[in-house]
């Protein structure tokens, strides 16, 4: 943003959370998550029309509770983390849907392999901390096919079906502060 009114903005990482939802089995949803990432968001003032967002996290932060699993999906199998570190994210639009809602379309990057995504932005609105810094809340969410990066692994179980399903719903609580 070229802007002069531009405000920026950095995430409380101890405040937000980074998680994504897939089908084990077809019958099950399992639950992981990254606990090291950052982002930034640039915004025209206070209105979030236009905001400009960029994200990345580590995949050797991943966690679902299962260390085998962790490390398989670190793996070549899946992340391949080795070769591949980062995640990210840099919106290319933002765009208000209604009072508090807003679709952020941008380039993901998984694995080498960057797609186009849309994801549903929901304002929580903003706040003045007792410390006097102005914080915004936010709740993304959208879905996409782990196929579409790489991320290609599975067996097909007896009755057919997969171990692993190919959507994976994303689903982050993010808090920034404004600096």
């Amino acid at each position: 943003m070229t802007a002069p009114n531009v405000t920026k903005w950095t995430i409380d990482k101890t405040h937000s959370e980074i998680q994504f939802k897939v089908k084990h089995l077809v019958i099950a949803t399992v639950t992981g998550q990254f606990n090291e990432f950052d982002a930034r968001l640039e915004t025209a003032g206070e209105d979030l029309s236009g905001a400009m967002a960029e994200f990345t996290a580590k995949v050797a932060s991943i966690s679902t509770n299962n260390a085998d699993r962790d490390n398989h999906l670190k793996s070549a199998d899946f992340f391949d983390a080795a070769n591949h570190p980062e995640i990210s994210f840099k919106s290319v639009k933002f765009k208000k849907e209604s009072e508090d809602s807003f679709t952020m379309t941008g380039d993901l990057t998984i694995r080498g392999t960057t797609k186009e995504v849309s994801l549903n932005v929901e304002a929580g609105g903003s706040v003045v901390d007792p410390w006097g810094h102005t914080r915004a809340g936010f709740e993304i969410t959208g879905k996409i096919n782990r196929f579409d990066y790489g991320l290609q692994w599975n067996v097909a179980t007896e009755a057919g079906g997969l171990v692993v399903g190919p959507e994976v719903r994303l689903v982050m609580n993010i808090e920034m502060v404004k600096i």
